[in-house]
């Protein structure tokens, strides 16, 4: 399961850019900031690979194994 906190999120979207799998795409909602935040609109590709996360300067993804995928 990908989350991505809107609260953290300052729409660098260096996940949408490093991302391997291209799961996420600029959302077409505004937050709060006015920030278009990143997506996982195609999570089904995700590998889990964690790289989204660790590319983000905020913090604010975190990426979790599926509970009956463990």
């Amino acid at each position: 399961m990908i989350t991505v906190n809107e609260n953290l999120c300052k729409g660098c979207n260096l996940c949408t850019e490093f991302c391997p799998q291209k799961v996420y795409k600029e959302s077409k909602k505004l937050d709060k900031k006015g920030i278009h935040v990143p997506a996982p609109v195609d999570e089904e590709k995700c590998k889990k690979c964690g790289l989204c996360a660790l590319m983000c300067p905020d913090q604010a993804i975190k990426v979790e194994e599926d509970e009956d995928e463990e």
